[in-house]
């Protein structure tokens, strides 16, 4: 049975923080280490999150002062839906301020079949207007919706980020189950930067 898991495109939003090169921040300030989905690599930062929220693009579209607050799902039911929200920050812009994000994405159902396999698959790029520490929403978003016929178990999220200009890659990774009972969880985006 087709998977519902639509690639929608959206505009590139920010959420503005400040420094000379990015890294993500723990909640207290301290440097955060790199995990499988929250990464930065030579300046350039990546974070993968699912979410099922469905108002996560209204959360999402609000003056940059506001830091919005995302649920997080580890498990969802069938007829349910997901958004897998693919973010980044400082992309290296050329002398026009230029700049361009590919995106390897992989989805692997739970029998080891993809629903998605995709290569250079394009995330963002454009001119950049705002400053590039900022927090970025690529242009890629993923919908999952539960259908029956799908295989109950965990499915794994892979979203490989390619600075075109920089030559830096940041592979992330997630999951999330489907199952027949869930449970999710309340976070905030570790938006902070700073310069080391």
């Amino acid at each position: 049975m087709r998977n519902l898991i639509v690639i929608l495109v959206l505009f590139v939003t920010t959420l503005a923080v400040h420094a000379e090169d990015f890294n993500w921040r723990t909640g207290d300030g301290a440097k955060a280490p790199n995990t499988k989905n929250q990464k930065s690599i030579s300046g350039f930062g990546g974070w993968l999150l699912v979410t099922p929220d469905k108002d996560w693009e209204e959360k999402w579209n609000t003056p940059k002062e506001n830091i919005p607050h995302f649920s997080e799902a580890e498990e969802v039911e069938l007829g349910e839906e997901l958004t897998i929200l693919p973010f980044f920050a400082n992309p290296k812009l050329d002398e026009n301020r230029y700049f361009k994000i590919l995106c390897d994405i992989k989805i692997i159902k739970p029998n080891g079949s993809f629903s998605i396999n995709e290569i250079d698959v394009p995330c963002a790029e454009g001119i950049l207007e705002d400053d590039p520490m900022s927090i970025f929403l690529t242009q890629t978003v993923i919908k999952y919706i539960g259908e029956a016929g799908d295989p109950f178990g965990e499915w794994t999220v892979f979203f490989n980020m390619k600075d075109s200009l920089r030559n830096v890659e940041i592979p992330l990774e997630t999951s999330f189950t489907l199952v027949k009972s869930k449970a999710n969880k309340s976070i905030q985006p570790t938006a902070n930067a700073s310069a080391d």
